[in-house]
């Protein structure tokens, strides 16, 4: 469904929009896969943690769900950390507070549409609900519920403590019952099977979040390796047996493989920049490009392919809905010169993502081994020119799974060890899951991005006393 903004930092969807548009999928993909709808076993849903899908008692939305890119709660997260609730709640939280997080939205729901909180009954996140609409039945699934700050992630559960902390005591109702990713809970509605095209009485699994999903698509079940995601977010994660409690990391949350957690750094810093970027400047080529039965990304891979890492020193800072950095940071690109064209200002635009995902590289090894590799997916992964600015820029090899769709394909794995067709998540990643191409760092190259990538912090530090004056957006 499309993304609206109602006000400056606001990003909402339509839930009714999304579920029509899920079941348009699924009638597309069964007819693609030319199966007979009889043989689907199971069924599962990842999607995006975070952000907030409040419904009624019979499941209607209580308004517009809001985006994990969010930002009109800001106010409470810098509240909550300047007073110290982040230091009290962090032992079992195990993350940072920020304004998308459904603590923050909960608490500026509550004090700014009274209305809405008065009719809400449930506290969703994006597949919750929709698996919702295929079942009929509310619960909550653990790895997208553990990344929200809403519950002891150690401990697996709920903790009224955590909620007594931010203020939201009172909704401690609104928490569906917790279920696991592969737990069957439900089964497709008749209602559901004439939107979709799945029979009735399918099983359907908890799901996950969907950084569990790529992760677990890409072959994550190794320890060695690392997992990076480059979507509208940027997620760059290990695992491990035992979970990770710092201020110095962004997430900990529970892994869909029992027995481990997902320690994450990411910020909405990725590959949602270039999506910008061709809507406001490329839309006639992306036209053109459409006509040609060509795609739009293919014109901006070889623009930038026909630059040298060398040829500009422009910089890039992918923050357009958010920062990793600090609130206040804006986006911005900096020393473009006359003589600069189309395809340096794109190699910008790609390189800024990269140094992005980087700094939150940087920030994981402070905690762990530098990866053997790392194992890459989303919207960059197509790109082979992004992709080789990634192995470039990090000096480490960067493998691409086969497959496009790799959340969907987490989410299978997940349906195929509910239903049994494979007896844990090893055995399914290893059954479903094949390692594609590699790309090799060219080590020649790691000097000039070590330059850039410095450049680009400089040029950070330098520009934070303007980002962070008083009143900088009325400025």
């Amino acid at each position: 469904a499309k993304i609206v903004s109602p006000q400056p930092g606001w990003r909402e969807r339509d839930p009714e929009a999304t579920w029509e548009n899920t079941c348009a999928a699924i009638r597309e993909a069964i007819q693609a896969s030319g199966i007979d709808p009889a043989e689907i076993a199971g069924v599962a849903a990842a999607g995006y943690g975070n952000g907030l899908h409040l419904v009624d008692a019979e499941g209607r939305p209580a308004r517009p769900a809001i985006e994990s890119s969010d930002g009109r709660a800001a106010a409470y997260a810098e509240r909550w950390v300047a007073e110290g609730v982040w230091d009290r709640v962090l032992p079992k939280t195990t993350q940072t507070i920020w304004p998308a997080q459904p603590t923050a939205l909960l608490a500026w729901v509550r004090d700014h549409e009274p209305e809405v909180m008065a009719r809400a009954r449930w506290i969703l996140m994006a597949k919750d609900y929709i698996r919702m609409r295929l079942t009929g039945e509310i619960c909550a699934e653990i790895t997208d519920m553990s990344g929200t700050g809403l519950m002891d992630v150690p401990a697996g559960q709920y903790d009224d403590s955590i909620l007594e902390a931010f203020g939201l005591e009172d909704m401690s109702a609104m928490l569906p019952p917790l279920v696991r990713t592969e737990e069957i809970c439900g089964e497709v509605t008749a209602e559901a099977a004439e939107a979709t095209g799945i029979p009735q009485g399918v099983p359907v699994v908890g799901g996950m979040f969907d950084i569990d999903a790529c992760g677990l698509a890409s072959g994550l079940v190794d320890e060695r390796w690392m997992s990076l995601v480059s979507g509208t977010w940027g997620n760059n994660q290990y695992i491990a047996p035992e979970p990770l409690v710092s201020k110095g990391i962004y997430m900990t949350s529970r892994y869909a493989m029992p027995g481990f957690y997902l320690m994450l750094e990411g910020s909405p810093t990725s590959a949602g920049n270039l999506e910008w970027f061709i809507q406001e400047f490329f839309a006639a080529e992306a036209k053109a490009a459409a006509e040609r039965d060509e795609s739009v990304y293919d014109v901006c891979n070889r623009l930038v392919a026909g630059t040298n890492p060398e040829d500009g020193d422009i910089t890039f800072f992918p923050f357009l809905y958010g920062s990793n950095m600090d609130a206040g940071a804006r986006s911005a690109l900096i020393g473009v010169r006359g003589e600069h064209t189309r395809g340096h200002v794109l190699r910008a635009v790609y390189e800024g993502v990269v140094f992005s995902h980087r700094t939150h590289l940087e920030r994981l090894l402070k905690f762990r081994d530098r990866p053997e590799r790392m194992l890459f997916t989303g919207g960059a992964a197509q790109s082979p020119i992004w992709t080789k600015i990634f192995a470039d820029a990090f000096q480490i090899p960067f493998e691409i799974p086969e497959g496009r769709e790799l959340g969907a394909l987490g989410a299978a794995i997940a349906a195929a060890v509910g239903v049994g067709c494979y007896g844990d998540f090893r055995e399914a990643v290893g059954a479903m899951t094949r390692p594609g191409r590699v790309q090799e760092p060219d080590p020649d190259q790691k000097e000039i991005y070590d330059h850039k990538y410095a450049r680009y912090h400089q040029l950070y530090e330098a520009l934070a006393p303007i980002w962070n004056r008083p009143n900088v957006m009325a400025s």
